[in-house]
């Protein structure tokens, strides 16, 4: 008998009591889609072209302010601008607002942070933060056997967390976690030097090219390697 691929896997059913209730919870909210090619769909993954859009421009606006007048006040204006042009957007639309509530609130702590100290490198703070506490999240999701990217790409493919029962499945999810871990343990080995040396161009520059590029890139590969072996490749 041939091995079923993860398709022809029955629903997914919903476990009942404790973490994997939550765990459940959690991962089928999750925005990771499959094109009909079998490959994920990165772009649904980053909240669509909206989504990208309300990640970048206000750290693109804020550099590129402060690196033509050197004027942090005018650069966090503009950041915070944008950010409640998103908002806005949204609520006139009727769309829904936690992506462009979570950014606001990032973008304006992030700018109260600047201005409170006077130092621009500041604006990036949070985003340092934040960094650490995802990695420190996925490195304690491998440790208890719940990968973060298991939670994600297991409903994706139609596997909810039968995979947990697999020893070569959550092998190949605690594989997937690190990659992404990896991704985010670089941007601090490559940004905060920039961020202790006060170096805020070099710094915005590498928030904007490490970020949602390297973290769809990295997804990209985590999906590959994380692919069961029943899996076909689509063909060419």
């Amino acid at each position: 008998m041939s091995q079923q691929s993860p398709e022809e896997n029955p629903p997914v059913q919903k476990p009942t009591g404790g973490f994997a209730e939550i765990a459940h919870d959690m991962a089928s909210k999750n925005p990771l889609v499959r094109k009909e090619n079998g490959q994920i769909d990165l772009l649904a993954a980053a909240g669509g072209m909206r989504g990208i859009a309300e990640s970048v421009l206000p750290g693109l606006i804020f550099l590129v302010v402060f690196t033509l007048t050197r004027n942090l006040t005018a650069a966090l204006v503009g950041s915070v601008a944008i950010a409640v042009v998103f908002l806005v957007a949204r609520l006139i639309q009727r769309t829904p607002l936690t992506q462009a509530l979570a950014g606001i609130a990032g973008v304006a702590l992030s700018a109260f942070l600047a201005m409170k100290t006077g130092k621009a490198e500041n604006y990036y703070l949070i985003g340092f933060l934040t960094n650490g506490g995802y990695i420190l999240a996925m490195v304690i999701s491998i440790v208890v056997r719940w990968p973060v990217l298991g939670l994600l790409f297991g409903y994706a493919r139609n596997e909810g967390v039968r995979w947990r029962d697999k020893p070569e499945r959550l092998r190949a999810y605690n594989v997937a976690t690190w990659i992404v871990v990896a991704v985010m343990a670089a941007r601090l080995v490559v940004q905060l030097p920039l961020y202790l040396t006060e170096q805020v161009d070099a710094l915005g520059a590498m928030r904007l090219i490490m970020g949602v590029p390297l973290y769809a890139f990295g997804l990209w590969i985590a999906w590959l390697v994380s692919r069961p072996v029943s899996e076909k490749l689509p063909a060419d």
